[in-house]
């Protein structure tokens, strides 16, 4: 999972909110990292999750219109806000299962 955040990171250069984008998937491939190394407390996994999915919530379109695939230009606000709220909840999930599967995990 590390290496599909760190590209999705990558992909967000041409984004216009690319800051934004490149800080949350960094974020999650330094995350999915710690997992993968064993490194990742459980309350991180949550509290990582947490934020993920407040902002799954925050990005939520007022008028939903799909989530369109395979398009490289934005058809429209609304789609857009779609993809980076889907993407955040998929995040979010994710999160929640490294923290679910860390509990109980000794961190050395």
């Amino acid at each position: 999972m590390a290496v599909l955040f760190a590209w999705a990171a990558y992909v967000q250069i041409n984004d216009p909110d690319s800051g934004i984008w490149i800080a949350v998937y960094g974020a999650a491939a330094l995350g999915s990292l710690l997992f993968a190394l064993g490194k990742l407390p459980s309350w991180l996994g949550l509290i990582m999750g947490i934020a993920f999915l407040a902002g799954a919530f925050l990005s939520w379109p007022d008028t939903y219109e799909g989530v369109r695939f395979g398009e490289r230009k934005m058809a429209n606000l609304n789609i857009e806000l779609g993809r980076e709220s889907l993407g955040l909840g998929i995040t979010a999930l994710i999160f929640f299962l490294y923290s679910w599967r860390s509990r109980g995990r000794r961190i050395s």
